[in-house]
């Protein structure tokens, strides 16, 4: 059976992204993955909980896809996170909805990959700044994956935006269609690195 994947978009200048504006357009066209775009479905951040309950215990896989903002998230999805991850329903002694799901992040940045270490302009590495996403879905009781990220957009051209788009539609196929062992994928610090060494 084919994992069901939901990819929660989160992107409030979706229309001024290039790098984001290409990723969306190799989603695969699959029955097995489906394509939320919080900005458009909740512009006044009026947020439907238990329809967003519904989608997320209907899938196998989440993935939280959205720019690195301020080294969070955007705000909307900072909104849905709080609203619905309901105590009781995904965490909590009766909180069980998501228990082994699968979480992953696919994120991207202005600033180049070199920018992301304790060296660098940003001082923290990627997984150190997801850190709080990564706890939430541990007390989700979720199994969180190492980051699918494009660092280097805002100096990107044309050709590194299709060749991004193209290795997050390979890794949108096998995520839909492999068995996903967690373990596996512990100590690797982003999904595409892994993902291009295993399938070389």
């Amino acid at each position: 059976m084919p994992n069901k994947i939901l990819i929660l978009f989160a992107h409030p200048l979706f229309e001024k992204s290039n790098a984001n504006n290409v990723l969306v357009k190799h989603i695969p066209k699959s029955p097995n993955i489906t394509f939320h775009d919080l900005y458009q479905e909740y512009p006044e951040f009026d947020i439907d909980m238990k329809r967003e309950q519904e989608l997320l215990y209907n899938h196998d896989i989440i993935i939280w896809h959205h720019p690195m903002y301020w080294y969070s998230c955007p705000p909307l999805l900072k909104q849905w996170i709080d609203i619905v991850l309901e105590h009781g329903w995904a965490y909590g002694s009766e909180g069980f909805a998501l228990k082994g799901k699968l979480l992953m992040q696919a994120i991207t940045t202005g600033g180049k990959k070199e920018n992301y270490s304790p060296t660098g302009r940003d001082r923290f590495t990627i997984a150190q700044l997801l850190e709080p996403f990564c706890q939430t879905a541990m007390v989700c009781r979720m199994h969180y994956l190492p980051p699918f990220v494009v660092h280097g957009t805002h100096s990107m051209d044309e050709q590194g935006y299709e060749k991004n788009g193209r290795l997050y539609a390979d890794v949108l196929n096998y995520l839909e269609n492999n068995e996903i062992n967690p373990k596996e994928l512990e100590g690797q610090h982003y999904f595409n690195d892994w993902f291009k060494t295993k399938n070389r």
